[in-house]
């Protein structure tokens, strides 16, 4: 991380905890972490993290929420790189048991918890259904739009915002043939979209173009249990790391 990007963060955290709003219901991170829980190595403004978080509150997981501080570089501590060599954020140890990709981390939520099927049904069709649109989001919705609008690295060239808007037609089609965005249901596709999709709040972004994904947006985010105190308070911190950023340039 540059030392730009470091005073981005620390300028943007502050900011957000001076007006209050660094708040979260009972599952989110305590001071203490409990021993017996999943440990999700995490920072709030993350989109990764915020689909988890999501997912957790949805399927009524508790979790260790351990904050991982960019700013001191603690990813490339050698226990951090234990646990996930990519030093990215999030990570996950279970006892032991390493993830390093957020939606690898979200799956296997969902298979431990008893509300699993709800989201990520074992039926192989739709599993391979809510997998495709996993996979768009994360080889094609959410680098497109990083490519666009990242913090420090986005540029919003012709190119880019082309090859953005051409993946939400995309994604305009699937909802619209679904009625969401991999099934006829909502699923764990969902949430892993609506962390990528809601980004467009944060930089402006207007997908009323986009009918079908607007009206999915609205009921996903109804569908998330503590939406507004959780994922939206991590997408406010993005926002301002965002706008900090645009200051600087």
């Amino acid at each position: 991380m540059s030392r730009t990007l470091q005073i981005l963060l620390v300028v943007a955290l502050a900011a957000v905890e001076s007006q209050g709003r660094w708040t979260f219901p009972s599952t989110r991170p305590t001071q203490e972490p409990k021993i017996d829980l999943i440990d999700i190595y995490y920072i709030p403004s993350s989109p990764p993290c915020r689909m988890l978080m999501m997912t957790a509150d949805f399927l009524e997981i508790d979790v260790n929420w351990i904050y991982v501080d960019l700013t001191k570089q603690e990813q490339l501590k050698p226990e951090y790189l234990k646990i996930n060599p990519q030093h990215t954020v999030p990570a996950m140890n279970h006892y032991g048991f390493t993830l390093g990709e957020s939606r690898a981390i979200q799956a296997y939520l969902a298979s431990k918890s008893p509300l699993g099927g709800l989201i990520y049904p074992k039926d192989i069709q739709k599993r391979a259904k809510i997998e495709e649109m996993l996979y768009f989001d994360a080889g094609r919705l959410y680098p497109q739009f990083m490519a666009c609008y990242g913090i420090g690295t986005g540029n919003q060239s012709d190119a880019n915002t082309a090859k953005f808007a051409e993946s939400l037609s995309m994604l305009e089609e699937y909802i619209t043939r679904n009625g969401w965005v991999a099934t006829d249901e909502m699923t764990i596709a969902d949430l892993s979209l609506l962390a990528t999709v809601t980004l467009t709040e944060a930089v402006g972004y207007d997908i009323s173009g986009y009918p079908k994904t607007t009206e999915w947006l609205a009921k996903a985010k109804l569908a998330v249990p503590h939406y507004n105190t959780t994922s939206q308070t991590g997408l406010d911190l993005w926002k301002g790391l965002y706008e900090a950023g645009l200051q600087r340039n």
